[in-house]
């Protein structure tokens, strides 16, 4: 048992950080750590700050919270630090998006081929790059040896960039390689006879290895298609894609199976718009990066923040008088929130976040499989070193040691897929380092929606000219350097 102390960036997330917060009660390696609570939304970091600390009560965990507003206070003498900020909140990239579709833009301007996840923005995101290393350098001044856990969007563009500017350990989390197990369920495999692989970049991983008790599963997943399942598949949910036209169509031309997110980030033959959407990704949300399919996502986080705010103000409230009082709504909550709740609700159950267990296998050397993303040394081959690459790995005290990646991604996935998909993270980390407006221009010009130079011009003039971005815009104007 290894006390160790735990800073939580953007922890007014509520469901995300109530996930954390029980993964530490039910660790038992790390009792008698501190948890750091930092947000600057103050009202929501009290609320998840007072349901932490009575759940900690209530199930006789000896963990101690901490919350502030300060940066700087959450990191002095942290030995974790977990990035989940979004600055800005959805509702700037909303802002930015809307832009963008005025000037003909379908879901913004950092909707990209390969990259059509919504809140993984690029060019416009500067604000939440610039974070990620404002908080690696105030890392390396205030906890040098701290690792930073960055499970905050984009992991791909963030991981890249801090380690481009910072010496911080810095390691991404994703939970997209969950998407084997949905196809597991799909074909009614028993999950502990499975044989598996992913491979490839946060939100552009592949299965490149997938037995069954033996069997090869490509030919199981071979019959479920000829079998006709796929002309009678309907989503739960808008996240519900694993299994969609989209992912079998990519399966299909790539020769392995998208994985997860990977699944959202085709190519504009899924993406041109909401119709289409629909076709590839199912109706009536079209995917969970349409229109409708977003509202439904900020449905289900306000109810979740909602829920929060009540709880934390009902002094009389206790998990374990919840089943009693509030059972009857568990079954009309979303689906995420509904499985975080009954998460709570059982003594042993851990969420699916790895970062915990994580923190857990390097501080106690429980030896554990992971998918992370780390910086390639050959994992990968044709991708060059240093690049992070999404990856599974067995972690202990030592670190983590990757897989050998066998069989190899094929020839299609490296040159169709990684190799454009790194280029559009080069282009952006290329721009932002070196404050570069024509480089962001230029991005937009090899958008097959962009029908004139001045049409770019104009719509990178107007984001940069957003109130919430006056330092974007002096970075641009002054060709700042970022690191």
């Amino acid at each position: 048992m290894a006390p160790v102390k735990i800073s939580i960036i953007g922890a007014g997330s509520a469901v995300f950080s109530m996930r954390l917060v029980n993964d530490l009660c039910k660790t038992k390696g790390l009792s008698g750590s501190l948890v750091s609570l930092m947000d600057i939304d103050e009202q929501r970091l009290n609320g998840v700050y007072e349901l932490a600390v009575r759940y900690v009560k209530e199930l006789g965990a000896d963990l101690r919270f901490e919350k502030t507003t300060s940066l700087e206070t959450s990191l002095h003498e942290a030995d974790f630090v977990i990035n989940t900020a979004l600055v800005g909140g959805h509702a700037y990239l909303d802002k930015v998006r809307e832009i963008g579709e005025r000037y003909g833009y379908y879901r913004g301007i950092d909707a990209q081929e390969l990259n059509m996840v919504t809140d993984y923005c690029t060019i416009t995101n500067f604000n939440q790059l610039k974070f990620f290393v404002d908080l690696a350098r105030m890392m390396e001044r205030i906890c040098p040896n701290a690792w930073l856990l960055q499970t905050a969007n984009p992991v791909f563009e963030g991981t890249n960039l801090i380690s481009r500017c910072s010496k911080i350990k810095v390691v991404g989390f994703c939970h997209g390689h969950h998407g084997v197990i949905e196809m597991a369920e799909a074909l009614n495999l028993d999950e502990k006879k499975l044989d598996w692989q992913v491979a490839g970049f946060n939100h552009a991983i592949w299965l490149n290895r997938f037995f069954y008790d033996g069997e090869d599963g490509y030919e199981l997943l071979d019959r479920w298609i000829e079998g006709g399942n796929l002309e009678g598949w309907k989503p739960r949910n808008p996240f519900d894609v694993q299994m969609s036209p989209a992912a079998i169509d990519m399966y299909r031309f790539y020769g392995m199976m998208p994985i997860g997110d990977t699944v959202r980030n085709g190519t504009w033959y899924y993406n041109k718009d909401f119709e289409t959407k629909k076709r590839w990704y199912g109706e009536p949300w079209g995917g969970p990066d349409s229109d409708i399919g977003r509202r439904w996502l900020y449905d289900q986080l306000a109810l979740g923040v909602e829920l929060i705010k009540k709880f934390a103000q009902d002094e009389s409230f206790s998990f374990k008088r919840f089943v009693n009082y509030f059972g009857p709504l568990l079954v009309t909550l979303p689906e995420d929130i509904r499985q975080t709740v009954e998460m709570l609700l059982d003594a042993n159950r851990l969420s699916n976040e790895p970062v915990v267990q994580f923190i857990d296998s390097l501080v106690n050397g429980n030896v554990r499989r992971f998918v992370i993303n780390v910086p390639n040394e050959g994992y990968i081959e044709g991708i060059p070193d240093g690049v992070f690459v999404e990856v599974p790995a067995v972690v202990d005290k030592d670190g983590w040691h990757v897989e050998r990646i066998e069989p190899k991604l094929s020839e299609k996935v490296l040159k169709f897929y990684l190799w454009p998909r790194m280029l559009r993270m080069e282009w952006a980390l290329y721009a932002i380092m070196n404050g570069d407006k024509s480089a962001l221009i230029e991005f937009l010009m090899r958008d097959p929606r962009t029908n004139s130079l001045e049409q770019a011009k104009n719509v990178i003039e107007e984001i940069l000219n957003l109130s919430e971005n006056l330092s974007m815009r002096k970075h641009y104007e002054k060709n700042l350097k970022f690191c």
